[in-house]
């Protein structure tokens, strides 16, 4: 079975799956920043050629990526966009995953309570599919229930 990477065709190190509202200045910037510095190739989505459509380009990135880490945030769960990338991160079996809780308590992501459920059950409402909530209710749990860092600590 073929897989939808390599470790033969990496094109980045890393991938970031974030919402920007979020994280884009306060933490992101100097995430990329470190990267950088230590010689981390990172896809970063605002170099994305303007005239390209930005899904494919964001799929492409994380099949590419050995890495993806997962920045969940208040509003991680109130993007559809987010929700999506993190269903193609965990469908990619060769990929190295680690979530990253920012200002959000790790069980309110693992079992979809407290603000974080809120706001992800608004989502959820505005996609009118329970097979793509139990998708996204399955990835997210099962990102959360995986070791990571927890800004909160």
């Amino acid at each position: 079975m073929a897989s939808s990477s390599s470790s033969l065709n990496w094109l980045y190190d890393v991938f970031i799956s974030f919402r920007g509202e979020d994280v884009r200045v306060n933490f992101l910037s100097h995430f990329f920043k470190e990267l950088d510095r230590k010689l981390i190739t990172s896809f970063k989505d605002y170099e994305i050629k303007k005239s390209h459509s930005l899904w494919p380009e964001l799929l492409q990135a994380i099949w590419s990526s050995r890495i993806a880490v997962v920045v969940f945030s208040k509003n991680y769960a109130s993007s559809s966009w987010c929700l999506n990338e993190l269903l193609e991160i965990v469908n990619c079996k060769d990929k190295i995953v680690i979530p990253v809780f920012y200002g959000v308590v790790p069980s309110n992501v693992r079992k979809q309570t407290g603000d974080f459920g809120r706001i992800f059950e608004e989502t959820c409402k505005k996609n009118n599919t329970e097979q793509v909530k139990d998708l996204w209710t399955t990835a997210l749990t099962d990102v959360a229930n995986m070791a990571g860092y927890d800004s909160v600590k």
